[in-house]
């Protein structure tokens, strides 16, 4: 895949035939949503940018996800092209054409599947055991193997929603122990436990697709600090907050006011973001 743009500068030059300045090499199934190199083009395409594949399937196999990424470049102001498919995201005729292609594509491995299953079950009427016969013998190649897929699996579903736990993490870590990070995330809609977002995270980083600052060890601060970074990471994670909603998120939290105090008033999340503004931790002041 790559990228073509109107920018002077990009990080690599090529004489592709198509006109992409930027030209990234994916090595992993094109089935399988954990692609950091597309994770990481997608997150430097800008508006008038297009997004070129040799293939359709070499992007996506499911229609979900091939409109996400779709999705995601019309967000950005950006197109998508396949050399191969008449496919020009640019034109109404060539968002038809991807729809109808990537829904033949998903119908062609669904028919794959099924006769995966069928053949299953003819060995099992033989008398065949079904599986890796290396798994079964314990065989360190076939474990390798076996380790390295269930590792893309749980990337794939990290990145699968990432966008709406990341922006978060980013804005609160590592001011933030991760306890403090869950639960405002949990009033967000994303149950996370803390060690199964701090390993999302490593994760991520592994992936050069997330700061590693963000896995630094919390400094230990003073109750009213804690609460002042906390408040401003609310407001900083859901803008559309006044100060009446973060009170009540608070409550819910069970965070206690700097007087020890289960009752939080709009006044006392206007003092904590007030003294968060003058550090430059806030933005601009929030409705009553």
């Amino acid at each position: 895949m790559c990228r073509r743009t109107n920018r002077r500068r990009t990080r690599r030059k090529s004489s592709c035939a198509a006109g992409c300045n930027v030209v990234v090499q994916e090595h992993g199934s094109g089935a399988s949503r954990a692609r950091p190199a597309l994770s990481r083009l997608m997150s430097e395409i800008g508006a008038g940018d297009v997004l070129v594949v040799v293939r359709l399937d070499r992007l996506a196999r499911s229609v979900s996800h091939l409109l996400d990424v779709i999705e995601e470049l019309s967000e950005k102001g950006a197109h998508f092209r396949s050399l191969r498919d008449p496919i020009d995201t640019s034109t109404p005729q060539g968002m038809f054409s991807l729809q109808v292609l990537g829904a033949v594509a998903q119908l062609e491995r669904a028919l794959i599947s099924e006769r995966t299953k069928a053949g299953i079950a003819a060995a099992r009427s033989k008398g065949r055991l079904p599986g890796n016969p290396g798994i079964r013998e314990r065989r360190p190649e076939a474990l390798a193997k076996m380790t390295a897929v269930q590792r893309a699996s749980y990337g794939a579903r990290v990145q699968s929603n990432m966008n709406a736990w990341l922006p978060t993490v980013r804005r609160m870590r590592p001011d933030h122990n991760w306890d403090d990070v869950a639960r405002v995330l949990k009033q967000r809609g994303v149950d996370w436990t803390p060690e199964r977002l701090r390993r999302a995270v490593k994760w991520l980083v592994t992936e050069r697709l997330a700061d590693p600052k963000l896995l630094d060890r919390a400094s230990p601060r003073l109750p009213e600090d804690r609460l002042m970074t906390l408040v401003a990471g609310i407001s900083q994670s859901n803008p559309d907050l006044s100060l009446r909603d973060i009170a009540t998120q608070l409550e819910r939290l069970h965070e206690r006011t700097p007087r020890g105090s289960a009752k939080w008033s709009a006044s006392s999340v206007k003092n904590l973001l007030d003294r968060a503004r003058r550090l430059g931790l806030a933005g601009e002041p929030l409705a009553p």
